[in-house]
This record gives C-alpha cells, sequence and structure tokens, in this order.
C-alpha cells in the first residue's frame, strides 16, 4: 500500500533528512486530501472546458502556504509535488511564470485580439490540472493588473493551484500604486485557496547555515563546497535561470532553485547592471552564491564598483551571502582609485559571515 505524505515525512525524519516540527506535520493532511482528489480526477473533464457533454468535476479548493523564511513552506510543496502521480502538473516560481505569461501575452496581441489573457489562460488550463507556485510576491504594478484576472480564468477553467508566500496574501502588494484594484484579487484567493500559516517558530534554512563558513578563499579550491551548499539548500535541483522585471528590461540571475540564487562575479559584475538590479536580486533570493571574487584594482575599477552596489543591496535586504574569492575581503581591493572605499565593502563582507547575521 501506498505512503501517505504524512508517512512519507515521518521516514524522512526517522532517516535523518528533515527534522520533525509539528507545524509542518499539521499540513500534511491537507495536502494529502488534495493529493488524493488530483489522482482521482486527473484525466476528467473540469471547469469551463469541459466539453458540451461533459458534467463538469468541481474541484477543491487551492492552498496557500505561508510563513517565514525558512519554515518549510518549499520543502512541503516538493514533497506533495514530487509525490503525485500526475503528469498535468507544473511547479514554477512565480517571478519565472509572471515573465513566461508577459511574453506569452505579448505573443497573442500580435494576433489581434481584444483579450490577450484569455488565449494564455486556456492554453495553460488545456495541459495542466495543478499548478505549484513558490515564493507568491508581486512588486510590480503590470503583475498586479494581470494576475487577478489570470487566476481567475485560470481558477474557471478547473485548474488547482497551490503557493507559497512570506506573507498573508492581505499584505500582497501592499502600499503598492493604486492597490485598490488589487483588492478584489486578495478576496478571490481567500474564497478560491485555503489559506494556511506554517507558524514554527524555526528557520532551518538559517540553522542550516549557522557556524557554517560561507566565505572561501582561494576560490580555485572551493568549487567542491560550493556544490555542497548549493545541493544541501536547493535539495540537489539543478536551478534555473530567474528573470526579474526591473524598469521595463529584465535582469536575469542564471541559476535559482528554492530560494537560493547563483551566480559568479563575473555574471553579475561584468554586465551593466545598477542598483535597481541588484535591489530587486537581493528581494528575491534568500540566500545568493557568488563564485569566483576576483582580485580587484584599478584595472576592473567598473566591476569592483558594481561589486560594492551588489554587497550594499544585499546587506540592506539582510539577505545571506556565500561567496568564493581570490583573497579575504580585507585583501581583495588593496590599490589604486576606490580601495579606500572598498574598506567598508571589506568591513560588510566580514560582518556577513557571523552565525547569526541576517537573522
Amino acid at each position: 500500500m501506498r505512503m501517505t505524505l504524512t508517512e512519507i515525512y515521518s521516514a524522512e525524519v526517522a532517516a535523518g533528512r528533515l527534522r520533525a516540527d509539528p507545524a509542518q506535520l499539521a499540513l500534511l493532511p491537507g495536502l494529502e486530501e488534495l493529493r488524493l482528489w488530483l489522482e482521482a480526477n486527473a484525466t476528467r473533464k473540469v471547469g469551463l472546458f469541459a466539453g458540451l457533454f461533459a458534467k463538469p468535476v468541481t474541484p477543491p479548493k487551492g492552498l496557500y502556504l505561508w510563513g517565514g523564511v525558512g519554515r518549510g513552506k518549499s520543502m512541503l510543496m516538493d514533497l506533495f509535488f514530487a509525490n503525485l502521480a500526475i503528469i498535468q502538473k507544473r511547479r514554477v516560481h512565480f517571478h519565472a511564470f509572471m515573465q513566461e505569461i508577459h511574453h506569452a501575452m505579448h505573443e497573442a496581441r500580435k494576433g489581434g485580439v481584444d483579450d490577450a489573457i484569455a488565449p494564455v489562460a486556456e492554453a495553460i488550463s488545456r495541459d495542466i490540472r495543478l499548478l505549484a507556485f513558490d515564493e507568491m510576491q508581486i512588486t510590480d504594478i503590470t503583475d498586479a493588473m494581470i494576475v487577478g484576472r489570470l487566476f481567475e480564468k485560470l481558477l474557471a477553467a478547473g485548474v488547482v493551484i497551490v503557493t507559497t508566500s512570506n506573507r498573508p496574501p492581505e499584505d500582497l502588494y501592499k502600499d503598492g500604486l493604486s492597490r485598490a484594484l488589487f483588492l478584489p484579487f486578495i478576496a478571490m484567493l481567500r474564497e478560491r485557496l485555503e489559506v494556511l500559516e506554517i507558524a514554527s517558530p524555526n528557520d532551518y534554512r538559517q540553522h542550516r547555515l549557522t557556524g557554517a563558513q560561507v566565505y572561501f578563499q582561494p576560490a580555485g579550491k572551493a568549487k567542491d563546497a560550493i556544490n555542497a551548499i548549493w545541493r544541501d539548500l536547493t535539495g540537489g535541483a539543478a536551478g534555473e535561470p530567474l528573470r526579474l522585471p526591473v524598469n521595463g528590461r529584465e535582469t536575469i540571475l542564471p541559476r535559482f532553485a528554492n530560494g537560493i540564487g547563483r551566480a559568479s562575479f563575473w555574471e553579475l559584475c561584468a554586465k551593466p547592471l545598477g542598483p535597481a538590479d541588484f535591489l530587486a536580486i537581493a528581494s528575491a533570493v534568500r540566500v545568493l552564491i557568488l563564485e569566483d571574487i576576483p582580485q580587484l584594482s584599478a584595472s576592473n575599477y567598473n566591476e569592483a564598483k558594481r561589486f560594492v552596489t551588489l554587497i550594499d543591496a544585499l546587506y540592506e535586504a539582510k539577505t545571506k551571502l556565500i561567496c568564493s574569492a581570490a583573497d579575504e575581503p580585507e585583501r581583495l581591493y588593496i590599490e589604486g582609485s576606490g580601495s579606500f572605499e572598498f574598506e567598508r565593502t571589506a568591513s560588510r563582507l566580514r560582518e556577513m559571515q557571523a552565525a547569526d547575521w541576517g537573522q
């Protein structure tokens, strides 16, 4: 007989891969109920696209899991998703999904449609029964105006939505421009999704890093250690590019999984990125792994300036930084224009290595 999600979770605890947490355990029966329904109805017609003669099936409510950073939201979603035996499912980071929607709407408009959201929602609904979003957060006015109508059409078509967020629905797009237009979407989330808080006092992501080495030098000898940290924090995910909207364009973080970003120094600091780009990255990730920081000097002055701006953004956002570098912070930039100003950056790099930093 197949194990329930609670039994699978308990087996992971017994194997030492998870720590038992009552707040997480309390959510597993609801996920199990949704899992069983989806498996029993994966091939049945649902919602708007049930067909002329077929009797549509009414899907259950989806789930909106929210709680503080590191409480296990993504882990629970992964456990649910990995053990859901249907093929009509997709798990995607919310930022990446919205970028796909913008692109699909742009293509739809080329065909002269009046409502670009309708064909996009229909295309998704044809192939997907479950959409699992990680880290729902809405900070962009364009996304705020699109997401309500998109979700309305997806839910009407019978798509079940499970999402995680660091905040309750009422705090989405908080203090955003024209937020009153966004309030009906919040009401729809409350009506169509079961809103559940993971009220655990433990920050497991922080626990995994507390006391661990986070600054490696020289960089050339750190690849294995960095890879091990990535596997631990992401559960072995390969990662995929994260595309972030910034002032009408895209900033791309090369690898992203489970709230963890990864890039080389050159992938971020050798490109014409500015404070807005680095602030977007710092807001989108909980941990940034930055590899191969070189020796800095007048010869790479522009790259060094961008690196200073990146560290400032990470520092202000309290984003955890794991990095490999050519030398200790104080010896990265010891001569040339900008070396004096770099002393603050070196100090911040040193402070960010503390076990309790960012808590």
